[in-house]
């Protein structure tokens, strides 16, 4: 496990069983710890409203001699660089087919197993009742991770009304976030080296107090920073570029929770299918037109 991992696990922990200081100080360290890395006792204790008192305490609590150790541990994790994929990419000449697909398998057996976990499942759920009740929910992903958002709207707007088409045109994210209100939910899917679009977006939205749903690969990930809510994706894999099964999984369960506790859902989806079936737009046995 890595070791921003580690502490988020024990920043979990001190959520469930620490005094009533630190267990709001470690919530809000959850979603906030990146700015460890570049604040004093006095100045992360301002930003999180809590006493610098509180700050020293779930230092020690964390198993650190002070502040200063628990800070240079994070900084560190921050400055570890990514591999590049031509790197990932040149180690897979060492591998035989066998191998290379034996490691894909395992990867996917590991990353699946972490996607279902119960804090993980804790955070799905908690999304579940306030995606439910947004004005909107936008989609923001691009390249490789556009193909996630978009089924993540395609499929959303097939059962609920509150999903908003995913920007395609040049410059449309900027203009979409722009529109965004704290009444909006804005999913956003990057991972290292992190799409400058995507990380625009979630600047624009946070500055219109729209809640950010951060899809990505690390805690201390730009889009992280300030989000809402942050789900970290296990993308472990053989492959140049990093696995994406994980964020299709987290999406879909999304997807499936919205429409367990959906009253419209069903009939929203029923419509949908017909009016595609109508105009031929499946070619199945059942899909003829009608007319």
């Amino acid at each position: 496990m890595e070791q921003p991992d580690v502490i988020r696990r024990q920043l979990a922990d001190l959520c469930a069983q620490g005094t009533p200081a630190l267990r709001s100080f470690a919530a809000w360290l959850l979603d906030n710890m990146p700015l460890v890395a570049f604040n004093s006792i006095r100045g992360l204790a301002k930003q999180a409203a809590v006493n610098p008192n509180t700050v020293t305490r779930l230092a020690k609590e964390l198993g650190y001699t002070g502040y200063d150790a628990f800070r240079a541990e994070v900084q560190t994790a921050l400055q570890t660089p990514a591999e590049s994929y031509a790197e990932r990419a040149r180690a897979l000449r060492s591998r035989s087919g066998h191998d290379a697909f034996a490691a894909v398998i395992d990867a996917n057996y590991q990353n699946s197993a972490a996607i279902f976990s119960a804090e993980t499942l804790e955070l799905l759920e908690s999304c579940i009742d306030p995606l439910l009740d947004a004005r909107k929910i936008h989609s923001v992903g691009v390249r490789s991770c556009y193909s996630i958002a978009h089924y993540f709207s395609y499929v959303g707007g097939m059962a609920f009304e509150n999903f908003v088409d995913l920007p395609s045109l040049p410059g449309a994210i900027a203009d979409q976030m722009s529109q965004v209100g704290p009444q909006d939910i804005v999913i956003a899917i990057t991972y290292e080296h992190y799409s400058a679009e995507v990380v625009r977006a979630c600047e624009i939205a946070r500055s219109n107090c729209a809640r950010v749903l951060a899809l990505t690969d690390s805690y201390a990930s730009p889009i992280a920073i300030g989000a809402w809510k942050t789900l970290r994706l296990p993308m472990a894999g053989p492959l140049f570029m990093p696995s994406l099964n994980s964020a299709f999984l987290a999406v879909e369960m999304l997807l499936v929770g919205m429409a367990a506790r959906s009253d419209g859902a069903a009939e929203k989806v029923a419509a949908f299918e017909a009016r595609v079936r109508r105009f031929g737009g499946y070619a199945g046995a059942n899909g003829n037109r009608d007319l």
